[in-house]
């Protein structure tokens, strides 16, 4: 594929000795310095697919202080600390050196080592900005941008900070973009950041691996802890991964499996830098079986022969369900994936079956109570109220709470309705059911609840005459203020005019010098606009005073 002897060698080295499908056929291109769009599913070696060409078109030249040659952007830490790996890999007989940026490290060793120059920086882009604000890095010899997971980029709204940080590289640039999934906003964004590019598509978008056993278990809501316990006990998991939806339910499964005698961790978003590094070290060095965590241990994540993934819940969006999976069966490996799913959740099955392309296979539990086929068919026919809120139904609670607030004789009266008894309906006469004259006289007895408002109206009716012209000013819209403002401005404009032509003109001689002439108010002009008749002060044109007026108050005093 035209790589150079020392990479091969590195490669070799590695255990490889035959590319994926994906690296066949990104690499020449690559090498040709080309745009790349590549598109293939999870655990296919894209990060190999990129990585190896870099190294062989960077062997050339040396970096200068500050100003990396190339940027490869990574969504999450994790995901750019295993590239930094495998960049120390396969480049361990090159003469280059890399840089990580990354939250939750000490910015001062960042910026010693980008002061002697870097040839590959990794990066997430919240950290690489905060040091291109400080002036700590210029992107201005950029020649290689990668940006790797560009959906989970999108899933996690960096995409406003890659088209800021893509602003700032030169124009003339390699750019290779790198997805497992290809939506519209994808190729969107693909568009706009690459040039002429050759679209590298190896497997249909979204797909699962040929290696992967999944398997679909309906349970009840209460029994979901205790079925995962018994699938991880009737299978021979060797080390495996159980992804929730939510970070509080991270930290409950994980208290629950410890509490029961496994050997677990917990990874997640909130925890702090040092502690998702030293989990995930544990990890992989098989000194725990287990590990709950959130999506963000989804994406790249490559984890050695991992045997299972048990999605404790179905992911909100379908494309996570692939990135999840595909944690295992990677490299040609076998492995499991199985998902537990209530009927509530029956919605987003439907939805990771419609991304794949095919149904999940059912699968039992022996002792569990089955889920009714009805309840389902009945999640799948309801509303998307209350979906995604929770998983005991707690929105469609909240809502039937107030739709029967509407119909109740509970809510508030009007002005002249009649007090309703405890029951909520009008008092009645007799036991019989016929009206008494309690009935009768009602109407009578209504007529001053209503007559007493229009009093009281009547007796505020002066101050809300005076209130009146500002209600209306205030609820027309500022255009058709303003027009009404300039209008009246221009026509008590026009009228001065006229009654400045009207008067007498007078001779040069007669006018009266500077110091003695009088300002009148229509020579002032209309009033500011927008401020209409209140205007400030100090935005009126003082009027002098006549020095004959001066004089005749120094003679008085």
């Amino acid at each position: 594929m035209g790589l150079s002897d020392p990479i091969l060698r590195a490669v070799a080295e590695s255990g490889y000795v035959h590319p994926t499908p994906i690296q066949e056929a990104a690499i020449p291109v690559v090498l040709m310095g080309r745009d790349v769009l590549g598109c293939a599913q999870t655990g296919t070696g894209k990060t190999a697919g990129f990585t190896l060409p870099m190294l062989d078109i960077l062997a050339g030249s040396r970096a200068k202080a500050r100003m990396p040659r190339s940027l490869i952007l990574e969504p999450t830490r994790e995901l750019a600390l295993q590239v930094a790996e495998n960049f120390v890999k396969y480049g361990k007989y090159l003469n280059l050196t890399h840089a990580l940026l990354i939250g939750g490290e000490s910015m001062d060793e960042q910026k010693q080592v980008l002061e002697k120059g870097v040839d590959v920086l990794i990066a997430t882009p919240g950290r690489l900005l905060d040091l291109f604000d400080r002036g700590r890095i210029l992107l201005a010899d950029c020649k290689v941008l990668v940006i790797d997971e560009a959906d989970r980029m999108l899933d996690m709204g960096f995409i406003p900070d890659v088209e800021r940080i893509v602003s700032m590289l030169p124009k003339l640039r390699q750019t290779l973009f790198f997805s497992a999934t290809m939506a519209p906003e994808i190729k969107r964004l693909a568009d706009a950041f690459l040039q002429n590019p050759r679209e590298i598509s190896v497997s249909a978008p979204a797909s699962v691996a040929t290696t992967i056993t999944a398997g679909l278990f309906w349970v009840q809501e209460r029994d979901k802890r205790e079925a995962l316990r018994r699938l991880i006990k009737s299978q021979s998991v060797q080390n495996a991964l159980i992804f929730c939806n939510r970070k509080v339910d991270v930290d409950i499964l994980y208290k629950s499996l410890k509490k029961h005698g496994f050997s677990v961790g917990a990874l997640h978003g909130d925890l702090a830098q040092s502690v998702r590094f030293a989990t995930l070290e544990k990890f992989k060095a098989n000194e725990l079986q287990l590990l709950v965590c959130s999506d963000v241990a989804a994406r790249g994540i490559d984890i050695g022969g991992l045997s299972h993934v048990f999605n404790f819940d179905v992911p909100f969006h379908a494309e996570d369900y692939v990135h999840r999976i595909g944690r295992t069966g990677r490299a040609g490996r076998e492995g499991h994936a199985y998902t537990l799913a209530t009927a509530d959740e029956a919605k987003a099955v439907v939805a990771v079956e419609t991304l794949t392309g095919r149904p999940i296979p059912p699968m039992t539990i022996e002792g569990l109570d089955p889920v009714d086929p009805a309840d389902i068919e009945a999640a799948l026919k309801a509303t998307g109220r209350g979906r995604g809120r929770g998983r005991g139904g707690e929105s469609r609670g909240r809502d039937a709470g107030r739709d029967s607030g509407r119909d109740s004789g509970r809510g508030p009266r009007g002005r002249g309705e009649p007090r309703r008894e405890r029951g909520g309906e009008p008092r009645s006469g007799g036991r019989d059911g016929s009206r008494g004259r309690r009935d009768e006289q009602a109407p009578r007895e209504q007529a001053p609840r209503e007559e007493a408002p229009r009093e009281e109206r009547q007796a505020r009716a002066p101050r809300e005459e005076r209130e009146t012209p500002r209600r209306e000013h205030g609820s027309r819209s500022g255009d058709r203020v303003l027009e009404e403002v300039n209008r009246d401005a221009a026509r008590e404009w026009n009228r001065n005019d006229r009654s400045r032509d009207e008067r007498p003109r007078r001779d040069r001689d007669d006018r009266p010098r500077r110091d003695e002439r009088r300002y009148r108010q229509e020579d002032l002009g209309p009033s500011v606009v927008g401020f209409g008749d209140a205007v400030p002060a100090f935005m009126l044109i003082p009027v002098p005073r006549p020095k004959r007026h001066r004089d005749d108050e120094a003679e008085a005093a």
